[in-house]
């Protein structure tokens, strides 16, 4: 007689810790060559990340999403409610209304997280010279509406271009298991340099197409504070969530050496808002157009890098 189960997911190899290398920034570089990212356990105070997840779910609360009775920090959302949203006011990248999403980038403290001490430090370390932080920060808001899909396989160098040693850093606001859809990494994919796209459903529009044997992804049970990092021609996508009723929130942030070359949309909000509009409702201003201090090279957008070819396996 026929099993009628549910076939269980393939379990993929998981995370390495990289946390005791910090103090040998010589084997996290190997390891990351070697990888093709670095993962770290409760790299930031707990407390700092849950107060940006709080202040977006206030966003969430005030939109008419969020189920009733949860604390300040309960993800779970009305599933009904945010299907109401109209498919041309959605932001299908990030899972919310446009509206919303703009909501979410006034938020000062989402904005302050990626300076956190921790991180500037790391990747001074990392790049041997002064940081850039690019100050357009992607808050992902990933929901169940109908129209949303689960960010494909895909290099970031296309979406960010400028330096090619520009670094990512995905930072999921809240824990973040792997059921709730969160990264997973092709391991060792960074050394293949660009790779072609395709048009793709999910956040950036654009995937790689993979060869047969590129099978080895590595993922994790993620918790507020936790961390991953990799340079941005690393494949990368995310899990689908297996619960349509959380919402899963993150920040993806970029980092880059100051002597290196930045794309100039890179310096831009990530939504139709101003920075002025942004920064009408800080308390402080020290974040403001901080990038302006920094003596920067800025480079056009290259329209060839999202120009749909073939790949060859």
């Amino acid at each position: 007689m026929p099993n009628s189960a549910t076939p269980t997911r393939k379990e993929n190899p998981l995370f390495t810790d990289s946390t005791p290398l910090l103090q040998d920034f010589d084997a996290l570089r190997s390891r990351a060559e070697e990888d093709g990212f670095l993962f770290f356990k409760r790299f930031l105070p707990r407390e700092d990340v849950l107060d940006v997840r709080a202040d977006e779910l206030a966003v969430v609360e005030r939109h008419g999403w969020r189920q009733p009775g949860q604390d300040a920090l309960g993800g779970r959302i009305n599933l009904d409610a945010i299907n109401g949203v109209p498919d041309e006011g959605l932001r299908r990248d990030i899972g919310v209304s446009a509206a919303a999403y703009n909501d979410v980038q006034r938020l000062e403290r989402m904005h302050r997280l990626p300076h956190h001490p921790n991180l500037l430090e790391f990747y001074r370390n990392l790049f041997g010279s002064p940081v850039l932080v690019h100050p357009r920060h992607i808050a992902r808001m990933i929901t169940g509406h109908r129209m949303v899909s689960p960010t494909p396989p895909h290099q970031d160098f296309p979406l960010i271009q400028g330096t090619a040693k520009t670094w990512t850093c995905w930072i999921p606001l809240g824990d973040c298991a792997r059921t709730m859809g969160g990264l997973t990494i092709l391991k060792g994919s960074h050394r293949h340099g660009y790779l072609p796209i395709q048009p793709s459903k999910g956040a950036g529009g654009i995937a790689v197409p993979l060869c047969p044997w590129e099978t080895e992804w590595f993922e994790g049970d993620y918790e507020a504070g936790d961390i991953i990092t990799f340079p941005s021609y690393t494949i990368h996508k995310a899990l689908r969530c297996q619960d349509k009723e959380l919402i899963r929130l993150s920040l993806d942030v970029r980092y880059q050496s100051t002597d290196e070359p930045v794309e100039q949309k890179s310096l831009l909000p990530h939504c139709d808002l101003t920075w002025e509009d942004i920064y009408a409702g800080w308390e402080s201003d020290d974040l403001k157009y901080y990038w302006k201090k920094a003596p920067l090279s800025i480079v056009p957008w290259e329209d060839r890098y999202m120009q749909p070819s073939r790949r060859i396996c």
